[in-house]
């Protein structure tokens, strides 16, 4: 599992519930798609990958709660909104230079890793962004 992955599970775990109904929707879509292929077998494949995106809709996690609840807890002042530092320490991860090289490697960062405050910026940006790309809902401001 990949730093992003363990980031991703940290914050979307108690989500977990959800993703049973969101289990059930594709289980529903291959009962649509039988009746579709009577049509045409194209239209079954185009059905799927659409099908999928309201699953993933369905499953969308708010992480704000989930992060100021992650800050709360941990009992530390830290700033999860603006720092990628911050936010790893809040949901319990090792937050050291090298972790986040190696985050910034999985994201496909292909700055200068020996500039941390610039790797920095760009890892909560782009980290930001696969949340968003995954089913988190990541304030718009968090997004730019």
């Amino acid at each position: 599992m990949g730093i992003f992955d363990k980031i991703k599970h940290a914050i979307f775990g108690e989500a977990k519930a959800a993703e049973p109904v969101a289990a059930s929707t594709p289980k529903t879509a291959p009962a649509q798609a039988p009746v579709s292929p009577s049509a045409t077998p194209s239209p079954a494949p185009a059905a799927s990958p659409a099908q999928s995106k309201p699953a993933a809709t369905a499953a969308s996690v708010d992480i704000v709660p989930i992060l100021d609840a992650a800050v709360k807890k941990s009992g530390q002042k830290l700033d999860w909104r603006h720092s990628i530092v911050d936010l790893m320490k809040a949901v319990g991860m090792d937050a050291s230079l090298s972790e986040r090289k190696e985050l910034a490697a999985e994201l496909g960062y292909n700055g200068d890793s020996g500039d941390s405050a610039k790797m920095n910026m760009w890892l909560h940006k782009a980290l930001m962004k696969r949340l968003s790309e995954n089913g988190g809902k990541v304030p718009a401001d968090l997004l730019d």
